[in-house]
């Protein structure tokens, strides 16, 4: 009986670890909450799949999930991740542009959650400059001055880069920034799966006096990519809708980033 049991939990953890893995293949990571939900087993269970496969080295752990030890990251077009988590994402962009004040010179990538944030502004001489091609139209507020740092159009980013994109940012000493992202991990810091992107980022991130403010939903959270923009530590507020895991968030804290949860269930129009 005690052999049929084992042989049994064998099976169980070879089907699970089997499922993993063409999840982790499909879409470059996976979650521990979402694996728990998935395979209906306990989050403990799932982490310890997942030390037994780190050190067989099928994947890469991470707080909260796992990454592909043999990932290649390509960028999703943005028409296909625009309408993704649509009201967590509104909800974010509405509390990030609370965060920019009068007189604000500010920079903003591109992305499908900053490009909420330009209708939201609601402060008088604020001056934005960005490479995010969604601003066209977005802007309502009399205040605000749109600078467009345009140069290559990326359609899969709905976004500006190259060399004269370059040119206008290194124009500009903003004192603040507001980022979106591809991942954010405490350990691997910003990533993004195209060098161009996280070389631009960068550079806002330089040219920013003053605070540094990244907007991601929970999906980028302990997500990682290939191309590193800076250290996790380098910024200094994260403005996300919900983080399961309280050790993570005292994890940025821990690095002197003030995390910031929204819901959307708290907004109003």
């Amino acid at each position: 009986m005690k052999e049929t049991d084992h042989s049994r939990q064998l099976d169980s953890l070879v089907a699970r670890q089997k499922r993993i893995i063409e999840l982790i293949q499909r879409d470059g990571h996976v979650r521990v909450l979402d694996l728990g939900k998935l395979l209906d087993v306990s989050e403990i269970t799932i982490r310890r799949d997942l030390a037994l496969m780190e050190k067989d080295k099928l994947l890469e752990r991470t707080h909260g999930g796992a990454i592909s030890t043999t990932r290649v990251f390509k960028e999703t077009r943005y028409s296909n991740r625009s309408d993704l988590e649509l009201e967590n994402k509104d909800a974010i962009a509405r509390v990030a542009a609370g965060l920019i004040h009068d007189g604000d010179t500010v920079f903003i990538n591109g992305g499908s959650t900053t490009v909420h944030v330009f209708r939201y502004i609601t402060g008088e001489n604020v001056k934005i400059v960005t490479i995010n091609a969604g601003c066209i139209g977005q802007v309502g507020n009399p205040g605000v001055e749109l600078i467009l740092a345009g140069g290559c159009y990326y359609p899969e980013s709905n976004s500006f880069y190259g060399g004269f994109t370059i040119d206008i940012l290194n124009q500009v000493n903003a004192n603040k920034a507001i980022l979106g992202v591809h991942g954010i991990s405490c350990r691997y810091g910003l990533t993004t799966p195209m060098h161009y992107a996280a070389e631009t980022t960068r550079l806002m991130i330089e040219r920013t006096r003053g605070e540094v403010i990244v907007v991601a939903d929970h999906r980028k959270i302990g997500l990682v990519s290939d191309y590193v923009t800076v250290p996790a530590n380098r910024i200094h507020t994260l403005v996300t809708d919900w983080l399961p895991d309280r050790d993570y968030i005292r994890e940025f804290e821990n690095l002197g980033i003030k995390v910031i949860q929204t819901n959307p269930r708290d907004q109003h129009p």
